[in-house]
């Protein structure tokens, strides 16, 4: 990383980005018109701070990202934070954003019988195995982990596997597909990012943005 260059953020795509972009507009920084284009294929995009730019990645990759130093600062899931643990990434501000849980969910029909204190082996699919192996492992428990990377509410039904760990908000998903929840492994929420690299060599620039961060959180922006 060289001194003088520009300051990247990395913003995730999707939901997390409708509610991250208050905050970082909050902050002082207005991305280019094309940001809000939902025609355009950009992912780099200028702003009104001449030293910060925008990149708008995938929400798996902002760590990623972050770790291997190609953006300074970035919003991540503390899911990702969890399933990949960077050691190059320090996460020191929660934004109170992406408010969800990681859970552990089966049929209904087999909640209502099931006590998750008896498993000794479970057959598990979920995009974080990782996290899901060390949650298992904790219990004494040994997980078989099959990763997908969507649809997983699925996977029960097919007869993949009987149970999945995935991120939960209001459930809705898991009750349309007859899933019942039956252990939280985490609560999740949206956090700043940075490249531990980028903090030593560039202090005074990303610790004035982390400060304008947690002014807008605090509420204290006068």
């Amino acid at each position: 990383m060289e001194a003088d260059e520009k300051l990247i953020l990395a913003l995730p795509k999707g939901r997390i980005l409708k509610e991250v972009m208050p905050l970082v507009r909050a902050i002082g920084v207005e991305p280019e018109a094309a940001f809000d284009d939902d025609g355009s294929r950009k992912l780099r995009f200028s702003t009104n701070v001449p030293e910060i730019d925008i990149i708008r990645v995938r929400s798996f990759d902002v760590a990623t990202f972050v770790a291997f130093g190609v953006a300074h600062m970035g919003v991540a899931g503390s899911d990702v934070l969890m399933e990949f643990d960077y050691a190059e990434v320090y996460a020191p501000l929660d934004l109170g954003i992406g408010l969800c849980r990681m859970s552990v969910a089966e049929p209904a029909a087999l909640s209502a019988k099931d006590d998750p204190a008896t498993w000794s082996h479970v057959r598990v699919a979920t995009k974080y195995p990782s996290i899901t192996g060390r949650h298992f492992a904790n219990r004494g428990v040994q997980a078989e982990c099959i990763r997908l990377s969507g649809a997983i509410e699925l996977a029960p039904a097919l007869g993949l596997c009987e149970r999945i760990v995935d991120l939960v908000s209001s459930g809705d998903t898991l009750r349309a597909n007859n899933l019942s929840e039956v252990e939280t492994i985490a609560e999740i929420s949206s956090r700043l990012a940075i490249n531990r690299t980028a903090w030593k060599t560039r202090p005074t620039e990303i610790g004035t943005w982390l400060h304008r961060f947690r002014e807008v959180l605090d509420g204290d922006t006068a």
